[in-house]
């Protein structure tokens, strides 16, 4: 059971009910992380914000979500991985040995496993990367507005990582359960 209440559609603050309506109209449903987060229409309207920019953003939705795997595999975020889970096979069309393989932070493409390589070393560093760290994703075809977008998406994903964490939210997706966790 959730340690922060998940409200319902009815519970829901006033000022987060838009935002979670157009959630429901985009996903056709409202996962219980929104849910969650929606006690501070604040916080709702920032994630959505960023998650919906970067979407608009250099790296493919493959990508995004080999990053967001890796990262929640990494933090032991187990409602994480299984969101990113579903929408990778669902929603971006990765298979079963990519998702796995993205979880532990490798790829059998060359560019997304530089990327994998490089977002891990941002979440374990804390953002303090080597240059060599730099090279190497510049090397595989990275320009600066793409590393600037790994870096973001990182940090996105560790905020949902540790808010569910924090709160232990109720995994409304079919649930997958961190290996790696550090």
């Amino acid at each position: 059971m959730s340690r922060i209440s998940i409200p319902s559609s009815e519970q829901s603050l006033d000022a987060s009910k838009p935002l979670l309506s157009a959630v429901q109209k985009q996903l056709g449903v409202v996962p219980n992380l929104m849910k969650l987060v929606g006690h501070s229409p604040a916080a709702l309207e920032g994630y959505l914000s960023l998650n919906g920019a970067l979407a608009k953003g250099k790296l493919d939705a493959k990508l995004r979500e080999r990053l967001a795997l890796a990262v929640a595999e990494y933090n032991g975020c187990d409602y994480c991985l299984s969101a990113h889970d579903y929408l990778a096979r669902n929603v971006a069309k990765l298979g079963g040995d990519e998702i796995d393989a993205a979880r532990a932070g490798r790829s059998d493409d060359a560019r997304a496993n530089a990327a994998l390589r490089f977002a891990l070393q941002v979440a374990s560093t804390r953002g303090r990367v080597s240059d060599a760290d730099l090279a190497a994703l510049s090397l595989a075809g990275f320009d600066e507005a793409s590393t600037i977008e790994i870096v973001a998406t990182v940090a996105l994903n560790v905020l949902t990582n540790y808010i569910n964490n924090v709160a232990q939210t109720d995994i409304d997706f079919p649930a997958v359960n961190a290996k790696l966790a550090a």
